[in-house]
């Protein structure tokens, strides 16, 4: 009787927390979805498939990593192997995503800001996956050290795939950011 009053009380929390990290996430993990999948719809499966292995891998959770660091490793995952999925269906696997919405007081400046996002949302997207992962979680801000905990590699390793994006993101919109 006892043991069923902790299982409830188990499922309860985890029920909780699953519930508070996909809140306090779940924009940075669309927006990490986005940069896997462009297509609305097969983006839409993987941050279903994401939150499926959140959920899943929530009671295996010890704390070696901050849970920020844990679902960006999830998503990572889930991405690496949803990009892998469809390649193998030799489909492509970016297509034209939705903008990232901003938020902006007036009018032009929110058009200014939307059509500067979508430039690096686009510019983001034609860089190779390696760069791609360290610059999306760059954006979302994790430091060097949570990235390399999240893809797996050394802080180094994620400094030099952080310059080299820049100087291909620089490349391709400029260096004041804008499209030439």
């Amino acid at each position: 009787m006892i043991e069923d009053v902790i299982a409830a009380g188990v499922a309860e929390n985890r029920e909780a927390r699953y519930l508070r990290l996909v809140s306090e996430h779940e924009r940075a993990i669309r927006r990490m979805a986005s940069s896997y999948e462009r297509d609305a719809a097969r983006r839409e499966d993987l941050v279903q498939d994401i939150w499926l292995a959140l959920w899943q891998a929530l009671p295996g959770f010890r704390g070696d990593s901050s849970e920020r660091t844990f679902v960006f490793r999830i998503a990572h995952n889930r991405g690496v192997s949803h990009i892998q999925h469809w390649r193998r269906r030799r489909t492509e696997a970016l297509d034209d995503a939705e903008p990232v919405p901003h938020a902006a007081p007036d009018p032009e400046d929110a058009l200014s800001a939307r059509q500067r996002g979508e430039q690096l949302r686009l510019a983001v997207t034609r860089l190779p996956l390696g760069l791609r992962q360290v610059i999306v979680l760059v954006l979302e801000g994790l430091s060097y050290r949570e990235i390399g905990e999240v893809l797996g590699i050394s802080e180094n390793n994620v400094a030099v795939r952080v310059a080299r994006a820049r100087v291909a993101l620089t490349r391709e919109l400029g260096p004041s950011g804008d499209r030439s």
